[in-house]
């Protein structure tokens, strides 16, 4: 049989889990469960003798953050499709069908979202393989959930009234709308709704047909964008003017709640899409009194609380806390009722609303050479901490503002300062004057680090000249 393809959905922003979560580093990057990201857990879970390598949808800022964690986990794409800009899931599962249609019209897909938690990948597994026949017959599958609790914050498929064993596809009645508490504890209780996970299994040629009949103009939109999509180092980008024109909508919107023939496969295995802290503090399992702390985080007469810090040196101290979550970064701290937690969006907007850099950016700035972070911010320097990985290269480039004096501390890095280039090992340093046209390089197999001082009246990240650039960037 065909090898399924992986269709990993890669590019929201997670607000609901600020400030570990931004625009600039959403969640499904983030080792929120375990010491893998959610990206590559999911990558992990959808791969094996059946599955060919994934196919990942995302933006154009991620690009080198996925193709960094896949190889952090011995993986790569068999594509990654940037869109210009993101318009909810239904044009990026369509793109996706058309990219694999144009290379097996037979080809089966299997989508699902990149920051989802499975934690028995084999029992998943075991459910798609369950389903399959069903998609290989031209079926619509969309995967539902068996529900735990009465929630509040997922949508709901309601299976037929002659569904039968949950081992296999069965109908569905309707899709429900994310309902209030009563509404939820009732559908709990009748025990035939299942959670809606987002997750789709389907082949191409079904599912462009599907397009064909109930979403033409959005069949014809990202059908340019996809027919005229440019390659760009490994990567495929969407065409950008077709894009958009793309409806943004969702794909539940667009097809399935239209589709007629759509079946539900149940899974009752743990599941969460880790909408919030709550869920987290879930997840992660709560200790007798309920707590849940991170390694330098400490409880102390706490109950049902997520202490967590995410900065090395810096420990958060919950004393007599009760439904508590307390997230400590860098550069800022989140405090509130762990029930309150879907409101964290609000606080988001918030910070949006007077400029705050810390509503979209993360402290760790990350590129396709490495990542960076600001250590101290005066009104004339910065200090920044900057990690190359093996084999990579900055751009050759100028600044208009600043100097810079770069330190290594680890490893040793290739430096061009104008015509002379030299290494530069621990302990050595080297100086960069206004104007200078520079470029470092890790020639090692090991990460570089340096300790890079600026001075100078402006020092933004624009202040940027590029003459050459190993990545395609402007």
């Amino acid at each position: 049989m065909a090898k399924l393809h992986p269709v990993l959905l890669c590019g929201g922003a997670g607000t609901r889990l600020w400030p570990l979560s931004r625009k600039s580093y959403p969640k499904q990057f983030a080792p929120l469960i375990g010491d893998q990201s959610l990206f590559q857990a999911s990558a992990r879970r959808l791969s094996g003798p059946e599955y060919a390598a994934p196919l990942v949808v995302t933006g154009d800022h991620f690009r080198f953050i996925v193709s960094e964690q896949l190889a952090a986990i011995e993986q790569a794409a068999q594509a990654i499709l940037i869109e210009p800009e993101g318009r909810n899931t239904a044009p990026a599962v369509l793109a996706a069908a058309l990219w694999l249609a144009a290379r097996d019209p037979q080809a089966l897909m299997l989508v699902a979202p990149s920051d989802h938690v499975i934690p028995d990948a084999e029992a998943f597994q075991a459910a798609v393989a369950a389903a399959l026949p069903r998609a290989a017959q031209g079926d619509l599958v969309t995967f539902g959930i068996t529900p735990t609790r009465p929630e509040t914050g997922y949508g709901y498929l309601e299976l037929a009234a002659e569904a039968g064993s949950d081992t296999t596809p069965q109908p569905l009645a309707r899709f429900v709308e994310k309902p209030g508490e009563a509404q939820a504890r009732e559908m709990l209780a009748a025990g035939h709704f299942l959670w809606n996970a987002g997750i789709f299994l389907f082949s191409a040629r079904a599912v462009i047909a599907a397009y064909e009949t109930h979403a033409p103009a959005l069949l014809e939109t990202v059908r340019a964008a996809v027919e005229s999509a440019e390659t760009d180092l490994s990567f495929t980008r969407l065409a950008p003017e077709p894009w958009a024109e793309v409806a943004d909508i969702s794909i539940d919107y667009a097809i399935m709640e239209k589709a007629d023939n759509l079946s539900v496969m149940p899974f009752s295995g743990d599941w969460s899409d880790l909408g919030g802290w709550e869920a987290v503090w879930l997840q992660t399992g709560p200790d007798a009194a309920g707590n849940v702390c991170s390694d330098n985080a400490t409880a102390i007469d706490c109950t049902d609380t997520l202490l967590r810090s995410e900065a090395q040196n810096l420990e958060v101290v919950g004393i007599g806390l009760e439904d508590i979550v307390a997230i400590a970064m860098p550069d800022a701290v989140l405090v509130a009722r762990k029930s309150e937690g879907q409101r964290v969006k609000e606080a988001v907007a918030a910070l949006k609303a007077k400029n705050a850099k810390q509503a979209t950016e993360f402290p760790i700035d990350h590129r396709p050479w490495g990542w960076f972070e600001s250590l101290v911010t005066g009104s004339r320097f910065q200090v920044k901490r900057i990690v190359v990985h093996p084999g990579a290269a900055l751009s050759l480039q100028s600044h208009h503002h600043r100097s810079e004096h770069w330190i290594v501390v680890q490893g040793t890095a290739k430096v061009t300062v104008n015509d002379a280039v030299k290494l530069v090992g621990e302990n050595e340093s080297v100086y960069i004057p206004l104007g200078a046209v520079h470029r470092m390089e890790n020639p090692g197999k090991l990460d570089m680090v340096l300790i890079e001082v600026q001075t100078g009246p402006y020092l933004g990240e624009d202040d940027i000249v590029r003459y050459e650039d190993i990545y395609a960037r402007d």
